[in-house]
């Protein structure tokens, strides 16, 4: 096993063996954050659902109000007057079957993926590179539509996508830890306020069986019960 460098041993030598208040959490992981790079605040909530069941998938977005602090690389297919909508917007990357090829190239210089409807003919050949990537444009998560200008904008004002993987845990990221504090809290609420929204209807008993925060380097902290609590009042 590789050996704990003194800063992350000291961390775990603070972090007491309890649930954290939000706040607590959050102020706890910025006072231990001692890498020169801008660690990201990220999420994990465990939920009481059976991903196999399609009718227990959990997935959906939110716009966290104070963004996530990474700079998203969108690119759109589009065609006609959407092309100048999608490049009005924001969109760093807009075209149709000659960025098809260039992806089937190898090319994946991009973030996220958005798409008109009439255009996934061309992006359904994609799938295979797109796919794996979480890519692949989804009408559920809003990346095909026709109203490109509100995917590009939402997206550049911090759109996050949440999904429930196999083991029923959805990941997040809530923002950088240099963020003030009270807009990482916000951003924290909105995100469990969302998936919270999210319940599926087949869900039975508890929904939500534990809720941690975590930085990209940092250790794991459960957050009390009482958050959810407030959150669902």
């Amino acid at each position: 096993m590789a050996k704990r460098g003194k800063n992350y041993r000291k961390t775990i030598a603070d972090l007491e063996d309890r649930p954290y208040g939000l706040d607590e959490a959050i102020d706890f992981l910025k006072s231990h954050a001692y890498t020169k790079f801008d660690q990201t605040l990220e999420i994990a909530m465990r939920l009481g659902v059976d991903p196999k069941h399609a009718d227990q998938m959990v997935r959906g977005t939110v716009v966290l109000p104070h963004g996530t602090g990474k700079s998203q690389r969108i690119l759109v297919f589009a065609s006609g007057e959407k092309i100048k909508e999608a490049e009005e917007a924001g969109a760093d990357y807009v075209g149709g079957e000659e960025l098809a090829k260039k992806i089937q190239g190898g090319w994946l210089e991009f973030d996220k993926v958005i798409s008109t409807p009439d255009m996934m003919k061309v992006v359904g050949r994609l799938g295979r590179m797109l796919g794996p990537r979480g890519l692949m444009p989804n009408p559920k998560s809003g990346t095909v539509t026709f109203d490109v200008k509100r995917a590009v904008e939402e997206i550049k004002a911090g759109k996050v996508e949440f999904r429930v993987d196999k083991t029923g845990i959805v990941h997040a990221p809530l923002g950088k830890l240099s963020f003030p504090e009270d807009k990482l809290r916000d951003n924290a609420l909105s995100l469990i306020g969302a998936v919270l929204k999210a319940k599926p209807a087949a869900a039975k008993g508890r929904y939500v069986k534990g809720v941690s925060l975590t930085s990209t380097m940092g250790p794991g902290l459960r957050l009390d019960e009482a958050v959810l609590s407030a959150i669902e009042a």
